[in-house]
């Protein structure tokens, strides 16, 4: 059963709407977090990664790693940045023990799919380029934020580059067809995201590219030969059926996958770790599965 302290949030959630300009959507979500206030041993430095604009989220309170995790913000393609995101990152950084790179990634419908994609291969050859070794990178992203992870992977693969580690996916929105039975069976619970929603925000992305094409939605992409991923979603998601779907191929190509399905929660609960458990344990899972997997690959 969810804690009483998830359900208390879930109740103050209204679905929502469509047809809000995007720009509106983008200076709601930034002055909504303008009150957050990180730990005082949570580092934030602008960094310019081959002409995107980054920021390096680290702490002090623990040593220098030599560890880097590429995270990747959600926001239906057309929101979102890492100033948005800063309260999720510094929680990762603090769980994984690792430095967080978030990239402030073109969005959608100024630049349309497949500019997000390119801007996560940008940013990992970036990292390359600085000394890393890719078994010293991790990949981390939630919903929309995932589809451009796994886009990425593909291409990444494809052009025959060393892949991460890891990588760990929240809340993944990887079928933008949006075909999957939880979209209609989950739609009464979901507290949060609506079909309607959805199909702007992709129509946004997409233009007049096919929501099948395999770079706007990996599910439908060859997976084989990507690094072990850890898949967290909601029971009450609309989009569950993308995760489950995900692991399915993801384990058909031989990828070592974990898929954790958590009672009651809805899209990217992890955002609200302040007053959810469910959210802090979450992430304290994310944390530890990059801590193993970057420390195993550098044995």
């Amino acid at each position: 059963m969810a804690s009483l302290e998830s359900r208390e949030v879930r109740a103050t959630f209204s679905p929502g709407t469509t047809g809000t300009p995007v720009e509106e959507q983008r200076r709601g979500w930034e002055e909504a977090v303008s009150g957050v206030i990180l730990p005082s041993t949570i580092t934030i430095t602008a960094v310019d990664v081959a002409g995107i604009p980054s920021e390096w989220v680290a702490s002090s309170a623990q040593p220098a790693g030599d560890t880097v995790v590429l995270y990747v913000h959600g926001g239906g393609f057309t929101a979102g940045s890492p100033k948005t995101h800063r309260e999720l990152a510094a929680r990762l950084v603090e769980a994984s023990g690792s430095r967080l790179l978030v990239i402030d990634y073109r969005l959608a419908p100024e630049s349309r799919c497949p500019a997000a994609v390119d801007d996560v291969v940008t940013a990992y050859r970036w990292l390359l380029d600085t000394g890393l070794a890719p078994q010293q990178i991790a990949f981390a992203g939630e919903s929309s934020g995932a589809a451009l992870i796994m886009a990425a992977l593909v291409q990444l693969r494809e052009a025959g580059a060393p892949l991460p580690a890891a990588v760990a996916l929240i809340s993944p929105w990887v079928d933008l067809t949006m075909s999957g039975p939880t979209i209609e069976s989950r739609a009464e619970v979901d507290p949060l995201t609506t079909k309607a929603g959805l199909t702007e925000a992709s129509r946004y992305y997409l233009g007049d590219r096919d929501p099948g094409d395999p770079m706007a939605s990996p599910l439908f992409a060859d997976l084989q030969s990507l690094p072990p991923t850890l898949i967290h979603v909601g029971d009450h998601e609309i989009l569950l059926s993308d995760s489950l779907q995900l692991a399915e191929k993801l384990r058909a190509a031989g990828v070592d996958v974990q898929l954790d399905i958590w009672d009651e929660m809805w899209h990217v609960w992890h955002g609200w770790a302040a007053a959810v458990p469910e959210a802090r344990q979450a992430i304290v899972q994310i944390g530890q599965f990059l801590r193993e997997r970057l420390a195993a690959v550098a044995r």
